[in-house]
């Protein structure tokens, strides 16, 4: 008997707890959708602390059991989305849920401002080439600024090599290495003969054109600013050898642990290239030029690296050019030029979220000139200091807080000019979504030497459209000082000032870039002589404008082994300032700008070939002999370069190239006698390149341990 009634109540005991976890069993049903709308398939749902859970199906269903009661999290988990969880109550009833999971940030996916931005690097979405078009654009010569001419913005003016952007004279782009600035990008040279870059390509991991619109980080711009920044932390061993027709060169790379060091020297002399190839003008010490550089690289902490990269170089010149006054309308103009440059940086998370950034450069330019009896020297010393601070307190917001000084002295005609400016700048970027950031930002400029204070507003946003398009627009006000050779008579002077407007549409897919460009800027302040033939007598009530359309098309898939690119730009612009006796278009400003640029890998004879056209309208240029002003007009340039890169060995390239291939007869304008004859007319002189052509053939040897490093990596 008791046997059977333990029987009947262990039954009943085990009957009614089968009962209750019946009951109690719950069905969680529901969709699963991205923020569009789109089912996210396969997505995983379950019962925080559970096995409880399921999968949604192709079309973001899903349906599952759980015999769990009271309060429990439901969450639902999707690769690239936010997690989600919510809290529901459990009771046996069934419960439908709609679930919207939000895509998680990621900035590389983000839509990125390119408004007036052009960015060469390996690892940047937004970059339009990489640091091996840089160096590889048939025509460039190893030049950076060559290779930045064959992109929209810029007007080719031949008898420079400087970079002239939107309009804009080449004292208004500004360069900086690793965000300090520098404050002579060029190498000396004699007037009207083109000028070129001081610094190797190579040195850069990353290439930064800005024209205009950029950051509040920079002043002392009214145009354009040039951003170089150097490689960072090398692991490999390796001594380099140069021979070219021009000269050689010798640099290696030591690597420890936490430290690398290279050294380089170069020396260059054009004595053989013009024995060969014949020029324009009478040689008398042909440019020659020694330079020497070292780059040390530092780890520090955990994530921390110093750059400190050191430059000297000495170089010389002598030649005959063009005088209306000599006997012989020829007279001596010899160069010596001495420039020294040291740029240190450091860059180290100093908390979870605050990186530290902060550097010093310092420039010594020293020119000795000697024209006929004339002595021309001229010094430029310059200390710059910057610091700032970026404060991340989420993934979607950066805010950028710094401050800078520069102490510029220059001496002229033995007399020093001292010019100390001093700025402060505030810059957020905040990402409202993956499809919407906005950038603003403010810079504060006091210049000792003019006693002025500026402020100049930055803003720029950019709009995703669909996966692969976007809108980008920009705009601000930047300020620089009046031209050294206006500040050395009197300090009664204020900033110039430019205004930009900026809008920008890209598209990128499939391989192919399409960027258009449209622009406006507006200046004032600009410098107006009251005496025209008096540049010592003037007020500062110049004005002007810019504006225009910049197109960029790349392709790098549809030709196999290809790419090209193609620039074209539209220029208006007009200023009244310095002789101007009415509002017209600067002798540096050319309507239409167009560049072609084919590469082509020709992998049976281990080949990298490379062609570049370019075409520039006419310039104008103004004529005393006539009563209309700047209404003479240049030669359109036209220019086909071309360069091949072969490689005998993985190590070894052999590299050719020749500019202005077929000859084309370009020439600059005239130049013309400060004095009229006894005629009335003023005699003239033709602007000329110094030869058609330019012909260079080098060859480059990497040698390391274990044989491994080649030249393979930086063609192909």
């Amino acid at each position: 008997m008791k046997k059977t009634t333990r029987f009947i109540l262990f039954s009943t005991i085990t009957f009614l707890g089968m009962l209750s976890m019946v009951q109690a069993q719950t069905t969680i049903s529901g969709t699963i959708n991205d923020e569009t709308g789109s089912p996210l398939a396969f997505a995983n749902i379950s019962i925080k602390n559970s096995f409880a859970g399921t999968s949604a199906d192709e079309n973001g269903n899903f349906s599952f059991e759980v015999d769990l009661t009271g309060t429990q999290v439901l969450q639902a988990n999707f690769l690239g989305f936010e997690p989600f969880s919510q809290e529901i109550r459990l009771s046996g009833k069934s419960i439908k849920v709609s679930i919207v999971l939000k895509e998680k940030f990621n900035e590389l996916k983000a839509v990125t401002v390119t408004a007036g931005s052009f960015e060469a690097s390996d690892k940047k979405k937004a970059a339009v080439l990489k640091p091996l078009d840089i160096v590889t654009t048939a025509g460039a010569m190893g030049d950076i600024g060559g290779a930045i001419r064959t992109l929209p913005g810029t007007t080719t003016v031949g008898e420079s090599g400087r970079l002239f952007v939107r309009g804009g004279s080449s004292e208004e782009t500004q360069t900086y290495i690793d965000g300090m600035h520098v404050p002579v990008a060029y190498t000396s040279g004699a007037p009207n003969i083109a000028v070129r870059g001081r610094f190797n390509p190579f040195l850069f991991k990353g290439t930064i054109f800005n024209t205009g619109g950029y950051s509040a980080e920079y002043g002392q711009a009214l145009s354009s600013v040039l951003l170089l920044n150097t490689k960072g932390f090398d692991r490999k061993e390796r001594l380099d050898i140069s021979l070219m027709s021009i000269g050689a060169g010798l640099a290696g790379t030591k690597v420890w642990d936490k430290t690398t060091f290279t050294a380089s020297l170069d020396y260059t002399n054009l004595t053989p290239y013009f024995g060969v190839a014949k020029q324009r003008f009478e040689v008398e010490d042909a440019w020659n030029a020694i330079s020497g550089a070292i780059s040390l690289r530092q780890k520090t902490g955990k994530a921390g690296i110093l750059r400190l990269y050191a430059t000297v170089n000495d170089s010389r010149s002598g030649l005959k050019i063009f005088d209306f006054y000599a006997t012989d309308h020829q007279l001596s103009y010899h160069t010596h030029n001495t420039n020294y440059f040291v740029n240190a940086s450091w860059m180290t998370p100093i908390r979870q979220k605050l990186v530290l950034r902060t550097g010093v450069s310092y420039t010594d330019d020293q020119n000795d000139i000697e024209y006929g009896k004339l002595n021309l020297d001229n010094e430029l010393k310059e200390l710059h200091i910057k610091s700032n601070i970026t404060y991340l307190p989420s993934p979607k917001v950066s805010i950028k807080l710094g401050g800078e000084y520069i102490a510029n002295t220059q001496q002229f005609n033995r007399r020093d000019y001292d010019i100390n400016n001093s700025s402060a700048f505030a810059e957020a970027s905040i990402f409202a979504s993956k499809n919407f950031v906005i950038k603003a930002g403010g810079r504060i400029e006091h210049d000792d030497y003019l006693n002025q204070t500026q402020f100049s507003p930055r803003l720029s946003s950019a709009v995703k459209l669909g996966k692969k398009g976007q809108i980008s627009l920009a705009y601000g006000q930047f300020y620089q000082n009046p031209p050294s050779q206006f500040t050395q008579e009197t300090r009664d002077l204020k900033f110039r000032r430019a205004d930009h407007y900026i809008m920008n549409y890209q598209i990128n897919k499939n391989g192919r870039l399409l960027r258009t460009e449209v622009y406006y800027k507006n200046y004032k302040n600009l410098l107006r002589y009251t005496d025209q033939s008096n540049p010592y007598t003037y007020r500062q009530d110049g004005d002007g404008y810019a504006s225009g359309l910049d197109v960029f098309f790349k392709d790098t898939k549809s030709i196999k082994n290809s790419k090209f690119w193609i620039s074209y730009s539209y220029l208006l612009t007009e200023r009244k300032y310095h002789d101007f006796p009415e509002s017209a278009t600067p002798n540096y400003a050319a309507k239409h700008q167009a560049s072609i640029v084919y590469k082509y890998w020709l992998s049976q004879w281990n080949s990298y070939i490379s062609t570049t056209a370019t075409y520039s309208s006419p310039r104008p240029y103004n004529n005393p002999n006539q009563t209309a002003f700047n209404a003479e007009k240049t030669k359109a340039y036209r220019s086909v370069s071309l360069s091949w890169s072969y490689l005998p060995k993985p190590n070894w390239v052999v590299f050719a190239s020749v500019s202005n291939i077929f000859g084309f007869k370009n020439s600059f304008g005239y130049e013309y006698a400060e004095i009229p004859d006894i005629n009335g007319q003023y005699a003239s002189h033709e602007i000329l390149p110094a030869a058609d052509r330019f012909f260079f053939i080098g060859c480059f040897v990497t040698l390391s341990r274990k044989g491994n490093l080649n030249q393979v990596d930086k063609l192909n």
